[in-house]
Parts: C-alpha cells; structure tokens; sequence
C-alpha cells in the first residue's frame, strides 16, 4: 500500500511538482478497475493556486502503460451491455479527469504506451519519451477499437495519423511518436528523467494562475475564426493586465529581479 493511501498508484510532492506513478509493475501497468477509481480520485483532489505547480504521471517498472488489462477485457465480456456501459464510463471518467486536470500536466514515457497507455498520453500537456519507447493502439488486435481514448488523441495527432494507426494496430517508435506530435521531447533513455525534470523546472519560473488557465484558453480559442474571437481575447488580456501576477510579472522584468513566484530562487 502506498503512503497516499493507493494500492495501484504512488503519490509524492516532490518540491513543486505533484509526482503520480501508476504501480502496477507486474503487469506493465495496465489499467485495471482500480487503478481507474484511484487515477481518477487523484486527478480531481487536484486544485490550482497552491505551492504545487504541475503534475507528473508516470509508470512504475519497465513500461508506462501497456492499456487495458487483459483479465479486465476478459471479464467483461460476461458483462451485460449496461454493465458494460457504467465500466466504460469510469474510464471516460478517468480520462476527463487527466485531461482537465487544473494543473499543467507532463507524461514519462518509457517502455510500452499501448492503448489506454496512448490515451493517458494525449490527454497531458507535455509528453517526454526515451528514444526506445514503444506505442501503439492495439484493441483492434482485440477486436475492439480505441474507442474513449479517440477524442484526445485524434486531437492531439489529427485525422490522417489516426486513421493509419487506429485500423491497423500497427506499433510504433518514438520518432514517430514525435512526428504526429503524440509526444513532444525525445531523449536517450538514460537522459528521461534529467528532461523530464528540465520541463518541470519551467513550471517554476512561469506564474502559476497563468500557467493553469492557459488550457481553458486553448480549449476556447481552438478552431474559432480570429476575427469572432477579438472581443472575448481583448477582454480576457484587459482583465489579467490588472491581476496582481501581471502586475509582479511586468514590475519584476522591469526592476531585473525574479518574479515572486519563482520556487527556490531560480530563475
């Protein structure tokens, strides 16, 4: 049992981030009932304006998230079709949680990402991936389909690449990972953590009221035509111009010092 009081997940504030590690090793992390009730607590016991700046999910032993556990899969095809039914809207859940998550989110990649795996990496912000990380939507090698997990990725990869990868099952690397842009840094496997810990680091020096809204602003600004979003963008900068952050932001560059915000004195 962790300390968070998890049997599938470890939960550690580590300085300004929130570190979230799936722990079922054994089994490549696959996602289990339990592991989605636990993720899905975990993400919305989460609340911004705190000391903690981002989240950091990431899988324990050799791979990040083989997908669904196959006992799971197996299991449910016992299951009637309402059972079914409140089973996959847990998951659906799990992901919402992951996706609106009110902190900015990053993702360790290693190992496998397979399936629901890929799904929790499209929902987080910034994906960093060692150089023999390993993806791939495999439920059609089920005979099912990547169904709760299409919204975030097709967002996140667009049409083409999902309309390849989601038919054929097919697995890929890293560098294509990166190309359809599912992950966002890739770096030798031995450097993982040290990148992962570079980005976090950014977290710390940008002011975090700003830091957290910026995806509610992305999710309104996305696909609107600029000239029907000059009014509400006008009025959202006129608004944080005057917050107290803008306020220290602009007084700090122009006084060369650090920001109020910055954790631990850097810069």
């Amino acid at each position: 049992m962790a300390e968070s009081g998890f049997r599938h997940l470890l939960v550690e504030r580590k300085g300004p981030a929130l570190h979230v590690q799936l722990n079922r090793p054994a089994v490549h992390n696959a996602i289990n009932p339990e592991l989605v009730d636990e993720l899905t607590a975990c993400l919305t016991s989460v609340s911004a304006g705190g000391e903690v700046r981002a989240v950091l999910l990431s899988g324990a032993g050799p791979s990040f998230c083989a997908g669904a556990d196959l006992t799971w899969m197996r299991a449910a095809a016992d299951l009637s079709y309402e059972e079914n039914l409140a089973d996959a809207r847990k998951l659906t859940g799990m992901l919402a949680a992951l996706n609106w998550c009110p902190l900015p989110t990053v993702a360790r990649a290693h190992g496998a990402s397979l399936g629901a795996g890929v799904g929790l990496l499209a929902c987080c912000d910034i994906v960093v991936a060692a150089d023999d990380a390993r993806f791939g939507f495999s439920e059609v090698k089920l005979g099912i389909l990547p169904a709760v997990v299409a919204p975030y990725v097709v967002a996140k990869i667009g049409e083409s690449h999902a309309r390849a990868l989601f038919a054929s099952g097919e697995r890929f690397d890293a560098q294509r990972a990166l190309q359809i842009g599912l992950v966002h840094h890739v770096v030798p496997a031995d450097e993982l953590d040290a990148a992962v810990e570079r980005i976090l680091h950014e977290f710390t020096t940008s002011a975090p009221g700003a830091a957290a809204q910026a995806r509610a602003l992305i999710r309104r600004a996305k696909g609107e035509n600029p000239e029907d979003a000059q009014d509400w963008t006008a009025e959202l900068l006129a608004r944080l111009r005057t917050t107290a952050e803008a306020r220290e932001g602009v007084a700090a560059f122009l006084e060369k010092r650090r920001p109020s915000w910055v954790v631990h004195g850097k810069e």
